[in-house]
């Protein structure tokens, strides 16, 4: 920044013109833009505060601070996608890309489908899980896949167990991948997380019953972070339990708890 290179007064509001370098993108060239940036007029109802919040300076720190997130979100999901840690797993990590995001769905494990398709939630389970957003929260699949995290307990597909059914990780598994979630909120920061399933439920808050906790909010600390949590059931067609009494009806409330959700709201009224 070069400096403040004009200033005038119109009706008790002020506008600064100010000078940037673009030296960083033109190492033989080096000149100056100026930025026109309108304040609001002193008195009246604006305040120190919200002039303060919309200073350049805080709108610079915004943009900088989402910036250094993804950078750092992109060499996470890069060294995630690298990961071998548990020898039992038989696919490599599945991920959702490097979205960064202020809300966190975090499922329990890729299915044998998701490897392939090489994203979450990419099968029935899925088809489902986006029709609840739909329907409560006015985002079809695209937007939440655009605007959300995926995450999970373990990244891997588990495999099958004897009895054909999908392998449930074992502790040491969910012990394994539990550093990558927590460096996950730590560059995140997110204000919501949505464990969907048991499994992931269970990584915050107790789960006896799905019943106790499907429908609620819950304030939890992970990571040195706090966030609200709204656990969903699985959408999994292999469970009843979100197509009948209680938890169908528990199922709306907890949709209608992240619809009004102030982060989801944001992102259902956003275009990009």
């Amino acid at each position: 920044m070069a400096g403040t290179i004009a200033r005038r007064h119109s009706n008790r509001a002020r506008t600064f013109c100010i000078l940037f370098s673009d030296r960083h993108l033109h190492r033989s060239q080096h000149h100056l833009e100026p930025a026109a940036i309108d304040l609001p007029a002193l008195g009246g109802s604006a305040s120190l505060k919200t002039m303060a919040k919309n200073s350049p300076k805080a709108q610079y720190s915004n943009i900088v601070a989402r910036i250094s997130r993804q950078e750092m979100l992109d060499r996470h999901v890069a060294q995630l996608m690298r990961c071998r840690r548990c020898p039992r797993m038989k696919s490599m990590p599945v991920s959702g890309g490097a979205i960064v995001s202020d809300v966190m769905i975090i499922g329990q494990a890729p299915g044998p489908r998701e490897p392939v398709l090489q994203r979450p939630f990419a099968h029935t389970a899925g088809k489902t899980l986006f029709r609840w957003f739909e329907e409560f929260c006015r985002m079809n699949e695209a937007a939440v896949r655009s605007k959300i995290y995926f995450a999970a307990v373990c990244r891997c597909f588990p495999g099958k167990n004897s009895g054909g059914t999908d392998r449930v990780p074992v502790p040491d598994e969910i012990h394994n991948c539990a550093s990558w979630m927590d460096s996950e909120i730590e560059i995140l920061r997110p204000c919501l997380v949505i464990p969907v399933g048991r499994l992931a439920i269970t990584q915050f808050i107790d789960c006896a019953k799905l019943e106790k906790v499907i429908g609620r909010k819950f304030r939890v600390e992970r990571a040195g972070h706090r966030f609200d949590v709204i656990p969903l059931p699985h959408p999994s067609g292999a469970s009843p339990w979100h197509k009948i009494a209680p938890g169908k009806e528990l199922l709306g409330r907890a949709l209608k708890l992240i619809a009004r959700h102030s982060a989801v709201v944001a992102k259902a009224a956003s275009k990009r």
